[in-house]
């Protein structure tokens, strides 16, 4: 297939996606070819797999239908930006569909021109939006696709890494998964300079910077890297401890609560605890305002203290 011919193809496949349905001579006149070449493309386009359908007649018309298989979509420099932006958005932060968006975004930008990169960007940070309630995991989208990109070509990342602590050092990695837990996302990597596996809060991370060298696929402990994520997240240390055991099936506490699936343990079918553990007091105190059945609560006397000062704010509001 020469490359005049190949051009006119895609511009042909373009034309068919922009519109529901074109006369053959429409789109002759748009390619500036006669319509019986147009008849032979739409044949090539058929054979390459896309489902175009056609109608009787002299002028004939086209239309590309839907098919088992998605084919690759051709998009102009607006709709690139637009795709791209929104892809974004969602990926930082609207639930249920980060993790797919996310997919979706490294695609895109792997492939987006040099010259509308900079659109992206300058949109993604010119708007803002009223958040009237949390909505699931938020990230910087730029950092997300880096690191999503270095997930699937087992490349080497380097970036510096802020500890719970406020201490800071440049980190050296494998990534492997991004995972998201409550409103975190969370990179778990190996660690070449501690030769361990480790999981970094993406909040925390900055200067993510793709090295070039790429690695076989490590395989993570257990083979399930949500699981082992849930597992290291409940082993965690924080600052104060606060175990809530609640009088209510575990999967009720699920279904009512966000981000808690990795807190909360079985006891029998009537009960479960939640630990509610936190290095910040205020996130605690709003962990068990989420609880909607009756609990007992094991908890260092910090917690309680703020509970009790949290409570009377309350009564004094409302009296």
């Amino acid at each position: 297939m020469t490359s005049d011919m190949t051009g006119r193809m895609l511009r042909l496949l373009s034309l068919l996606q922009t519109r529901r349905e074109w006369s053959g001579l429409d789109l002759a006149e748009r390619l500036s070819v006669t319509v019986r070449t147009v008849r032979r493309d739409i044949d090539r386009l058929r054979a390459l797999g896309y489902p175009v359908d056609s109608a009787r007649g002299h002028a004939g018309g086209y239309r590309l239908a839907s098919g088992s298989d998605l084919p690759p979509l051709l998009l102009d420099d607006e709709e690139a930006v637009a795709i791209a932006v929104a892809l974004r958005t969602a990926a930082g932060g609207l639930t249920g569909i980060e993790e797919i968006a996310l997919r979706a975004l490294v695609k895109l930008e792997q492939v987006l021109p040099r010259r509308l990169r900079g659109q992206v960007t300058a949109l993604q940070s010119s708007v803002a939006g009223i958040a009237w309630e949390s909505r699931g995991p938020r990230a910087d989208p730029g950092l997300l696709a880096t690191l999503a990109v270095a997930c699937r070509d087992h490349e080497v990342v380097t970036f510096d890494y802020r500890t719970r602590h406020g201490g800071a050092a440049r980190r050296r990695v494998e990534p492997c998964h991004l995972v998201a837990s409550g409103d975190l996302w969370y990179l778990l990597a190996h660690d070449l300079d501690k030769k361990d596996w480790r999981l970094f809060r993406l909040d925390r991370i900055a200067d993510a910077t793709p090295t070039g060298r790429r690695v076989p696929p490590r395989p993570v402990p257990g083979g399930d890297p949500a699981a082992y994520v849930a597992s290291r997240l409940s082993a965690a240390p924080t600052r104060y401890r606060a175990v809530a055991t609640v009088h209510a099936p575990a999967a009720h506490v699920r279904a009512h609560t966000h981000g808690l699936a990795t807190r909360i343990r079985a006891v029998d079918e009537h009960t479960c605890r939640v630990d509610a553990s936190d290095d910040t007091l205020p996130r605690i105190a709003q962990t068990l305002a989420c609880l909607d059945s009756p609990y007992t609560l094991d908890a260092d006397p910090e917690v309680l203290a703020h509970l009790r000062d949290v409570a009377h704010r309350t009564l004094r509001a409302t009296g």
